[in-house]
């Protein structure tokens, strides 16, 4: 493994976790069973016109076209927002953006406060293609004497090392191979000794082919003209355990053994790795669990919903609700952002959805999907309202390219 290099990625400092933390799956017992939280989208009502769709392939409109044109491609505009569990929450200091069109070889360094979350974004290769992602430190390995930030920030790190030195065909560079390479940076980089992270990674095509691993109780959910297209499912051996890349030092490995248990490892092959095709206007939001545990998939439709219909980017038109003429115009930085206080739509977004995020991991009085999955585990705890955790967002706007504006 070549010495790591100046790329374009953002790797998010350390910061403690505290006792609400999830746990380092360090001793398997019996009683640790896969466990899904699934969401029946069958039964469940949404405000308004809000929804799930059903069908593998929606069938929304799609964006009208004042001209004819010929389709090139598509473009991901990539906005981020973070904040640590411990800090106050800074919009202007705690977001990044950037435009897959412009994206050069080196971007950004640099270790923002998000605690033990990190993201990172990369060219694959020198092709149209992008990779982008996020992971999340696991807590619990604190109690080991662990620092599990830099296992997060070190798979990001490496993840956009090995998607910028894809070689040829880069068309060919799957999400498994991109998790696999930053897996074995991590176990090669004498400076981590051990520690463990969930990660939730996609490689985004040309031709609108989105692939997606996620591995743990990190996650995406893909968001088409006010329906939720698609959202992934957790994957965890028990409640607030979730599958982790890890590495197991010699003695704690030697420890566990002694006391009758084996370490529960589980490797890039265990992530669940899902296909999706995108269209323009889609909103993808991946997210580690600091969103995930306080805000639900219909909750960020209707946040994300009511922010597309203010700034204009879906607009309702003669077939229902369209993708605005507008929407490449909002994602770019030189673009019209006066309505979005001077920032792209995606980075806006990303930034909505940490402050929502925020405040209800704040907030004491209303459960969010934490509390209330604990209460069905542990219904004798006294546990209500949000938890407190680090938050990574990534959102990604897709950008129809035509030859036109290409």
């Amino acid at each position: 493994m070549h010495p790591l290099k100046s790329i374009g990625i953002l790797g998010l400092s350390p910061i403690l976790q505290s006792s609400a933390c999830r746990f380092a799956p360090l001793f398997s017992q019996q009683d640790l069973r896969p466990q899904c939280l699934l969401y029946n989208s069958q039964t469940t009502s949404f405000p308004g016109d809000l929804r799930f769709s059903s069908r593998p392939y929606s069938t929304s409109p799609s964006r009208p076209f004042a001209k004819l044109s010929q389709f090139v491609g598509f473009d991901y505009r990539v906005g981020a927002s973070f904040c640590a569990k411990n800090r106050r929450f800074n919009p202007l200091r705690d977001s990044f953006s950037f435009e897959s069109a412009g994206l050069e070889k080196v971007t950004v360094t640099g270790r923002p406060g998000s605690g033990q979350d990190a993201f990172f974004t990369s060219r694959i290769g020198n092709g149209s293609n992008i990779t982008f992602g996020v992971a999340d430190g696991v807590g619990g390995w604190s109690d080991s004497g662990i620092d599990s930030a830099h296992f997060s920030h070190g798979l990001c790190r490496y993840m956009a090392q090995s998607a910028m030195e894809a070689g040829e065909p880069t068309e060919k560079f799957t999400v498994k191979e991109l998790l696999q390479n930053g897996y074995d940076g991590v176990v090669a980089d004498q400076y981590i000794p051990g520690g463990g992270s969930t990660a939730c990674v996609a490689v985004a095509g040309n031709d609108g082919n989105v692939e997606v691993a996620n591995l743990g109780d990190s996650g995406f959910v893909q968001l088409r003209l006010n329906a939720v297209h698609y959202y992934s499912n957790p994957q965890t051996h028990a409640f607030n355990t979730p599958y982790q890349l890890s590495i197991i030092p010699p003695k704690i490995l030697a420890r566990s053994r002694a006391l009758g248990g084996e370490p529960l490892s589980d490797y890039p092959r265990d992530a669940s790795v899902t296909s999706h095709q995108v269209r323009h206007g889609d909103i993808l939001i991946f997210a580690t669990d600091g969103v995930w545990d306080n805000l639900s998939a219909p909750d960020l439709l209707k946040l994300v919903s009511r922010q597309m219909k203010d700034v204009q980017a879906w607009v309702l038109g003669e077939q229902g609700l369209q993708v605005s003429d507008m929407l490449s115009n909002l994602t770019q930085h030189n673009g019209d952002t006066e309505k979005l206080g001077n920032t792209t739509l995606q980075t806006a977004l990303a930034i909505s959805v940490t402050a929502e995020a925020k405040s209800a991991s704040l907030n004491t009085k209303v459960d969010g999907p934490f509390a209330k999955e604990l209460q069905k585990w542990f219904p004798y705890e006294d546990y209500h309202g949000g938890k407190v955790d680090d938050i990574c967002v990534v959102v990604v706007v897709v950008v129809e390219r035509s030859q036109e504006n290409s």
